[in-house]
C-alpha cells in the first residue's frame, strides 16, 4: 500500500492532479477493465496518481446509471434484477476504491491526501443516492415483503436480508426532508473521519523522539540502536537516534529502555498526540461524536451506540457494557496485583543503588515487567528474537499452520509486483491444486503508512463475479539496520498470526454473492473471531517448535526456554486486558452520549479523564490503548461503539481452541470442518448460528478467562446467545 515516499512527493503535490469534480471524465489506464494478472492483481506498475480521479469519476456516474436502470425497471422485481443486478453494479467504481483505499492506508503521499478529502464527500453523496433512493428501495422492500414466496436459498434470504437491513439503516424509510438531513451529517462525517486519519498520521510521524547520545540508549540491543540511527538519518538527523511512534499508547522500547527520563519523554510523545497544535484532534473528536448521535436520533435511535449494536450480535449498549464489566473485574484486580509487585522491584533496585524510590508511573510499567517477568521466568526478550526471524516465522510458522489444517500450499510470486519492493506476493493453492488466492505480505513501518496492524482485499472471492481473492496484510515492524536480520518480538509473532487469521477468513470464502463473501459482511464483533482464533497456533507447541530456530544456526529453540516462553506468557495479562477494556469502555462513554451531550474540543480529555474514572479506571499505571485524539479504530475505521469486539470475538475463539485440544488438536479434519462450518461461509448465515453450528453450543467465556490468566478471579460461565435487535423504524 505504498509506493514513492511522502517527503519525495510533496514539490509537486500541488500541480500533479486536477481535483475539481465538476466535471466527469471518462475512465483512462488501469481501472477501466479488470486486471488481465493472474487472480486480477491490480497492475501497480501502471497506477499513477492521475489515475484515480478520472476513475472516480467514471466510476460513480457507470454504477450511478446502472442503479437508476434497475431501480426505473418496468418489469416488477425479482431477486435477479434487482438484487442480483445490483450485486453486479459498480465494478469500475470498486476497483478504483479497492486500491485508493488500500493505498492510501499503508503507502499515501501528499495528492493523494489531497483528493481523499476532496473525495470522501463525494463518495458519501454517491452512497446516499443509491441508499435513499425511493424507487430502488421500493422493489427491495417489496422482495422483503414477499420473501417466503420467492423459493430463495439460505444465500439468497441472507442477501436480500442484508439488503433490507443496510438500507433501511441507512434512512431508506426516512422522509425526504430527512433524507436531505441525513446527507448533510453523512458528508460532515467523511470529511472529519479523513481530517482525523491525516491528522494521526502527521501527528504520530511529528512525535517521533530524537536522541542525541547514546548512553540515553541503554537498555536497547546494538540491532535496536543502529535501526533507530537509520531511522534518523532518512529524517535528516545524522549522529542522532531517532525512536519513531508506534499506533498504541504504551510504545514497545518502553520495556528495554533504562533512562527513566527518556521513557517519560517517549511516553508523554505518545500519549499525547493530536491534542494541541497544526494536527489537533479534539474538535475533530467532539464533532465526529456530536455529528453521529444527531444522525442516530434521526434515524430513531436513542444514541450511535444503540445504533451500531443493533446490527452487531452483542445487540445492546447494556450488553456490551456487561461483558467488559465482567471480564475487567478480574483483570482489574490483577493489574493491581502486577502493579504491587512491580513497585517492590521499584524498591528493591532504588535501595541496592543507594538512590530514592519513586511511585510506578505507565512510562515504567513495561520496563519493571520485563525485569520481574525475567526475574520469574528466567528470560528475556533479547533471548528469545533470535529464534523469531520473520520469513522463518511466515512460511514455517503462519503458512505451516495453515498448510497443517486446511492443506493449503504457498508460493512466492516474484514475478507478480505490488506496489512496493519490500511487499511480498504469494499464490494459494488447494491441496487438489487448484487456485484459491493471492496473499500479499507488506510488514514494515513507514512514515506514511497507518499505525498497527491490518487485513483488507484487493479482490474478493465470488462465484457470481467469478472472482478470487487478492488479500493483503499490514504490520508495522520496525526495519533493522540495513543487513540486519528481521527479528520479531513474540508479540509480533502473535500479530503475524492473527492477520494471517483475517487473511484465511477471506482466501477460503466460497459464496456466491460479493456482498456476503469472506469477512466483508460480518459483524464487527465476529470478524474478530478467525484471527484471535488463529492467534493459538502462535502459542501451540507443535506450531512454535516448527518455527522457532536460531537465526544464525538453525538451531531449535531450547526445550527449556520454550516451556519458559509458555509459562510467560499470561504474566502481564492484568495490564494488557485493563488497558484494552479501558479504550473500549472510552468508546462506549463517547458514543452513549446523546445529541447535545457531546463535550466541546476544549473540554474533550477532561470528559475522557472522568469517563475512565467512572469505570473504575483510576489506577494511574493503566492507560487506556489509545486515548481519544488517536483512537482511529472508533473515530475512523469501522469500530465506532465496536472496540469491545476483540473482546466478544476473543470468547468465541477460545472456545474454538477448547474444541481443536478436544478433538486432536492441529489436523487437516478439524480444519476441514473449522472451513466448512465458518471459514467459507461468510455471512450466508447469521453468524450466531455459524458458531453454534460448529461448537454445537453457545459462547462459553470460561476458556477466555482461562486463557488469559484471569480464571481465577470471580466470573461467570456461560455468555448467553444474544438476540438480535430489530432495526429500529423511524
Amino acid at each position: 500500500m505504498k509506493t514513492p515516499h511522502a517527503s519525495a512527493l510533496a514539490a509537486t503535490a500541488a500541480v500533479a492532479i486536477t481535483l475539481s469534480l465538476a466535471t466527469p471524465a471518462l475512465a483512462a489506464g488501469p481501472f477501466d477493465a479488470p486486471s488481465t494478472l493472474p487472480y486480477q492483481l491490480p497492475p501497480f506498475g501502471q497506477v499513477h496518481d492521475s489515475d484515480f480521479l478520472p476513475a472516480f469519476e467514471a466510476g460513480m456516474a457507470e454504477q450511478r446509471r446502472e442503479v437508476d436502470a434497475i431501480a426505473h425497471d418496468a418489469a416488477p422485481p425479482t431477486f435477479t434484477n434487482t438484487l442480483v443486478a445490483l450485486e453486479r453494479s459498480g465494478r469500475l467504481l470498486d476497483r478504483v476504491r479497492r486500491v485508493f483505499g488500500n493505498l492510501s492506508s499503508s503507502n499515501t503521499n501528499p495528492v493523494m491526501q489531497q483528493l481523499e478529502k476532496e473525495l470522501a464527500p463525494k463518495l458519501s453523496a454517491h452512497s446516499d443516492a443509491i441508499q435513499l433512493d425511493p424507487a430502488l428501495f421500493a422493489r427491495i422492500d417489496a422482495l422483503w415483503k414477499t420473501r417466503d414466496t420467492l423459493g430463495l436459498d439460505g444465500e439468497q434470504q441472507s442477501l436480500l436480508e442484508r439488503y433490507h437491513t443496510r438500507f433501511v439503516r441507512a434512512g431508506a424509510n426516512l422522509a425526504e426532508g430527512d433524507k436531505a438531513k441525513l446527507r448533510a451529517l453523512n458528508a460532515e462525517i467523511s470529511t472529519l473521519t479523513t481530517k482525523f486519519r491525516q491528522n494521526v498520521l502527521a501527528a504520530t510521524r511529528e512525535g517521533a523522539v530524537l536522541v542525541s547520545s547514546e548512553a540515553e540508549l541503554d537498555g536497547m540491543s546494538p540491532a535496536q540502536v543502529a535501526a533507530a540511527r537509520a531511522a534518523a538519518e532518512r529524517r535528516g538527523h545524522p549522529g542522532q537516534w531517532l525512536i519513531a511512534l508506534q499506533n498504541t499508547t504504551i510504545q514497545p522500547s518502553l520495556a528495554v529502555l533504562k533512562d527513566r527520563a527518556l521513557r517519560e519523554r517517549i511516553y508523554q510523545a505518545s500519549s499525547t498526540r493530536a491534542t494541541s497544535g497544526p494536527y489537533d484532534n479534539t474538535p475533530v473528536v467532539s464533532r465526529i461524536a456530536e455529528l453521529r448521535a444527531e444522525r442516530a436520533k434521526l434515524l430513531g435511535y436513542a444514541t450511535h451506540a444503540d445504533y451500531v449494536l443493533a446490527d452487531e450480535s452483542a445487540g445492546t449498549p447494556a450488553a456490551v457494557h456487561a461483558m467488559l464489566t465482567q471480564v475487567g473485574a478480574p483483570a482489574q484486580a490483577q493489574a493491581r496485583r502486577e502493579a504491587t509487585d512491580l513497585q517492590a522491584a521499584i524498591n528493591a533496585e532504588a535501595k541496592a543503588q543507594g538512590k530514592p524510590a519513586f511511585t510506578l508511573k505507565p512510562w515504567d510499567w513495561a520496563y519493571y515487567a520485563e525485569q520481574v517477568r525475567k526475574a520469574h521466568y528466567d528470560f528475556d526478550e533479547s533471548q528469545v528474537k533470535p529464534y523469531f526471524e520473520l520469513d522463518r516465522v511466515l512460511k514455517d510458522g503462519v503458512f505451516h499452520a495453515a498448510h497443517e489444517l486446511f492443506g493449503i500450499t504457498f508460493t512466492e510470486r516474484p514475478d507478480l509486483k505490488a506496489y512496493r519492493d519490500d511487499v511480498r506476493v504469494f499464490e494459494v493453492r488447494n491441496a487438489d491444486g487448484t487456485p484459491l488466492a493471492l496473499f500479499l505480505g507488506d510488514y514494515f513501518a513507514r512514515d506514511n503508512k497507518n499505525g498497527g496492524a491490518w487485513s483488507s482485499t484487493f479482490v474478493d472471492q465470488s462465484q457470481l463475479m467469478g472472482t478470487l481473492p487478492v488479500v493483503v496484510n499490514n504490520l508495522n515492524i520496525v526495519s533493522p539496520a540495513p543487513g540486519q536480520p528481521v527479528l520479531l518480538t513474540f508479540d509480533e509473532v502473535t500479530t503475524l498470526f492473527h492477520e494471517f487469521g483475517h487473511a484465511l477468513h477471506s482466501m477460503l470464502s466460497n459464496v456466491e454473492y460479493p456482498s456476503l463473501s469472506g469477512a466483508r459482511g460480518v459483524p464487527r464483533d465476529f470478524v474478530e473471531f478467525p484471527s484471535q482464533y488463529n492467534e493459538m497456533w502462535a502459542h501451540e507447541p507443535v506450531v512454535l517448535s516448527h518455527y522457532a530456530r536460531h537465526y544464525q544456526t538453525g538451531e531449535p529453540m531450547p526445550a527449556d526456554l520454550m516451556k519458559k516462553v509458555l509459562a510467560a506468557r499470561d504474566y502481564g495479562e492484568g495490564f494488557a486486558t485493563s488497558e484494552y477494556i479501558a479504550a473500549s469502555m472510552l468508546d462506549q462513554a463517547w458514543y452513549t452520549l446523546k445529541a447535545g451531550q457531546v463535550p466541546e474540543g476544549p473540554k474533550v480529555m477532561a470528559f475522557e479523564q472522568k469517563a475512565l474514572a467512572g469505570f473504575g479506571f483510576e489506577q494511574a499505571g493503566v492507560p487506556p490503548r489509545y486515548h481519544s485524539t488517536y483512537f482511529a479504530h472508533i473515530f475512523d475505521g469501522g469500530y465506532s461503539s465496536g472496540y469491545y469486539a476483540y473482546l466478544w470475538s476473543e470468547v468465541l475463539a477460545r472456545d474454538t481452541g477448547k474444541w481443536f485440544h478436544a478433538h486432536g488438536g492441529l489436523s487437516r479434519a478439524n480444519g476441514e470442518y473449522l472451513r466448512a462450518k465458518v471459514l467459507s461461509r461468510g455471512r450466508t448465515m447469521e453468524p450466531g448460528r455459524l458458531f453454534r453450528e460448529f461448537y454445537g453450543q453457545d459462547p462459553d467465556i470460561g476458556p477466555l478467562l482461562e486463557y488469559r490468566g484471569l480464571s481465577a478471579a470471580p466470573a461467570a460461565t456461560k455468555r448467553a446467545a444474544p438476540k438480535r435487535a430489530a432495526p429500529a423504524k423511524p
